[in-house]
């Protein structure tokens, strides 16, 4: 298998994907990955797609819409619905990388994966693996997302991984990070702006 045993935690599985982008479901009675955490999936025994949690979605069903203007709904029967609901939460989940014979890619994968493969959170070790290769270059798959919020997105996850590298022994990771987001934006200050006020929160967040 191409994955790391430290991120070897299936949080779901796919329900469709394009060269960019994916969705998968998860029940939503489990823990699911945070709006920004780096999930991987693998395509074969030696390649492994990386993404980013871009969207959240969570649908509801016909038993849901009776439910909800219910008085008084038990707490029984609201776990009972959240574990056999036929409808699932969906993550969206926007390509940043790849992995293939254990070198790391910041380029998007070479084929999407398919349908009920499985989607794995990726624990700290590996969240520093994928975002210490290279020069950071998978930023600009979010700084280009047309369909989510770029700048939220963006600092959702270099919190995460800031937080990573930081605990791994790289303080100076963060500061790269946002020096490479001003290098591709300084041509764009109506866009640089708003990012760089989301990531100033977060590097109060991180006390760098």
């Amino acid at each position: 298998m191409a994955n790391n045993p430290q991120m070897d935690v299936q949080v779901g599985r796919l329900l469709r994907a394009n060269t960019r982008a994916c969705v998968a479901g998860c029940q939503p009675a489990q823990r699911f990955p945070a709006f920004g955490a780096l999930v991987s999936i693998d395509l074969d025994e030696n390649t492994s797609a990386y993404g980013l949690v871009a969207d959240i979605h969570i649908d509801d069903d016909g038993l849901v819409r009776q439910l909800v203007t219910t008085p008084n709904i038990s707490e029984a029967v609201i776990q009972d619905n959240r574990v056999n609901r036929n409808v699932p939460v969906e993550l969206s989940i926007l390509f940043v990388g790849h992995r293939s014979a254990g070198v790391i890619s910041h380029r998007l994968p070479p084929r999407p994966p398919l349908s009920l493969d499985r989607v794995r959170a990726c624990g700290e070790g590996d969240i520093c693996a994928f975002s210490g290769a290279g020069r950071l270059g998978y930023l600009r798959f979010i700084l280009d997302a047309q369909d989510f919020p770029a700048a939220d997105l963006l600092a959702a996850h270099l919190l995460q991984a800031g937080r990573a590298q930081r605990d791994h022994g790289d303080s100076q990771w963060f500061a790269q990070a946002v020096d490479k987001v001003i290098t591709q934006l300084r041509s764009d200050y109506d866009r640089l702006m708003p990012i760089l006020e989301a990531l100033a929160d977060v590097q109060q967040e991180l006390g760098s």
